[in-house]
């Protein structure tokens, strides 16, 4: 069987499984979840096993520390990853919620209500903990995940969807509704975006290369994640430690995600306040600073440490211990830097001025925007949704991290008692 027939027959049994999960009750759906959520920590070893042989490869390759670190499991990690499909159980089931509804005035019941997307694709980098997201949230909203991850992962993919399927096979849930794209060749991507009629809505999570590629080429309607450059803006009023504080939190707590800060901003009449010991945070942490030349100014051990800041760099996602810097003269001015450079994903501005943090707020437009708090909170399971399956950076459908009531549509259901249309 060639590949692209094997894709279609997997596409056709997530088909048939998203039509017998979409009227499954909330207890069937949730049972489902609990179920694997167990199965992933009793079979621990084995996932872990699979994931050793993914990170041997990545490591022979050359795979940076930062992108191993994302690929890697460990008993803990599948331990948080199982208590993050429990979470996403116990959250309200989006489908059936009635979004509004009002009796017309020709006496007929108008309804809008959620629905289940139907087959949602996925392809992403990296992170095995996606695979297992993406399906726990697809499940519990009603629809089907085909999933295709990177070739870096691919053993640990196979060996994840292998447990979850063996654990829906004792539950209503059909074991289909949990799918790999059959192959690791860019063919079977190509034939995941081309399956329009089969594949509902197509999600990808990755890097720039990645997202810009499915945009472009896809058939199917895709949900756009974005990549994040996203930056922290020190206003001229901001309380210096706490600026200091969540700058270092932004870059240094996790600097491969995507909700990491890659640049900072800071106004000039507080530069010489905030520069000096941010340089020196940074680069007690380990950080390389990229800075225009305002930033390099500040002199001895600081400035020789600031290396000079290129276009590229006002761009970069490094999701690395890099970071960009420059000096701004005003509020407006840094917002214009975020328009011009950054990716629409969060921004942060430190302030002790409620004037100066609301009008940040009405300027930038991204999808989250920070007041005196971390970019690194922009996460699905911070604000409460439970485990997210990507955060959009798009104006249709979905902005910002995407929970339940973003994997689902919306229907009208009308009732009348025989009305007839004059």
């Amino acid at each position: 069987m060639s590949e692209a027939d094997e894709f279609e027959r997997v596409a056709r049994r997530a088909r048939e499984a998203a039509a017998g999960l979409a009227p499954l009750p909330r207890a069937a759906k949730d049972t489902a979840l609990h179920r694997i959520a167990d199965a992933l920590v009793t079979a621990a070893p084995e996932l872990v096993k699979a994931n050793a042989a993914d990170v041997a490869r990545a490591r022979e390759s050359g795979t940076s520390e930062y992108m191993i670190d994302r690929l890697s499991l460990s008993e803990g990690r599948i331990a948080a990853i199982a208590d993050a499909v429990r979470k996403v159980a116990a959250l309200p089931d989006p489908v059936g919620e009635s979004v509004r509804g009002s009796v017309l005035p020709n006496g007929l019941e108008l309804r809008q209500v959620r629905v289940p997307l139907g087959v949602v694709g996925m392809i992403y980098e990296g992170r095995p903990n996606v695979t297992v997201d993406a399906a726990a949230l697809c499940l519990k909203s009603g629809n089907a995940a085909l999933l295709r991850g990177s070739s870096s992962a691919f053993d640990s993919n196979t060996a994840l969807v292998g447990v979850m399927q063996r654990a829906l096979a004792e539950t209503e849930v059909p074991a289909d509704a949990v799918q790999l794209v059959p192959g690791t060749s860019r063919e079977s991507v190509k034939h995941l975006m081309r399956a329009r009629g089969l594949v509902d809505v197509l999600i990808p999570r990755g890097g720039a290369a990645l997202i810009s590629s499915v945009v472009e080429e896809s058939t199917v309607p895709v949900i756009e994640t974005g990549v994040g450059n996203c930056a922290v803006y020190v206003d001229a009023a901001a309380d210096v430690a706490m600026a200091v504080e969540i700058l270092l939190n932004a870059k240094t707590q996790r600097p491969s995600v995507c909700n990491a800060a890659e640049t900072f901003l800071v106004h000039a009449d507080v530069a010489d306040a905030f520069v000096p010991r941010a340089l020196e945070a940074l680069r007690n942490a380990g950080v390389t600073v990229h800075g225009d030349d305002r930033i390099r100014s500040y002199g001895g051990s600081y400035g020789g440490d600031v290396v000079a800041a290129s276009e590229d760099d006002w761009r970069a996602e490094y999701l690395s211990l890099d970071i960009a810097a420059r000096v701004v003269d005003s509020l407006e001015d840094a917002v214009a830097h975020i328009r011009e450079y950054g990716s629409g994903h969060t921004e942060a501005i430190v302030t002790t001025s409620q004037p100066a943090a609301k009008r940040f707020v009405a300027l930038v437009d991204s999808a989250a925007v920070m007041v005196n708090a971390s970019t690194r909170f922009t996460d699905g399971e911070e604000f409460g949704f439970g485990a997210e399956i990507g955060i959009s950076t798009q104006k249709l459908h979905a902005r910002g991290p995407m929970g339940l009531p973003e994997l689902t549509s919306t229907k009208y259901v009308v009732t009348g008692e025989g009305h007839l249309r004059g």
